[in-house]
């Protein structure tokens, strides 16, 4: 499994959003230039975001981007599974149940399972807050 760079920036993008203050409308340009990702493609993946629920917008002069829920209530599987689809190691493992006529004696499944559930213990146990918190000790220089 490789995270496209696409996966990479959406989880900067929300990253940022999450050490936002929560009440706080956040402008493309401004993550942009924090984050040192063009503006055209942020808004490709904002639009990604936006129609998963996980952000919200605002239009005007106080307009731009804040994050749906508490930051708590994001994982970065989450994230990445919304901009990058299936985290799975091999396309055999994306169908629920496995659809492979070869599943029930295929011994490499069992090596694709443990490197799935390895995936999924690490994605689905970090919170965006958590990586929020890290950015703004680093920011801070602690």
């Amino acid at each position: 499994m490789k995270i496209s760079t696409r996966g990479r920036y959406a989880l900067r993008l929300m990253v940022d959003l999450a050490a936002s203050p929560s009440d706080e409308f956040v402008t493309i340009k401004s993550i942009a230039a924090r984050q040192e990702i063009s503006e055209k493609y942020l808004e490709q993946i904002i639009t990604v975001l936006s129609r998963a629920g996980f952000v919200k917008s605002a239009r005007g002069a106080q307009g731009g981007y804040k994050l749906s829920r508490p930051a708590g209530e994001y994982t970065v599987g989450m994230i990445l599974r919304a901009i990058e689809g299936s985290l799975g190691p091999v396309k055999c493992m994306e169908d629920e149940p496995n659809q492979c006529p070869r599943s029930s004696f295929c011994v490499t499944l069992d090596v694709w399972k443990k490197i799935d559930e390895a995936i999924r213990s690490v994605v689905d146990n970090i919170t965006l807050e958590e990586l929020a918190q890290k950015q703004r000790e680093r920011q801070a220089g602690l």
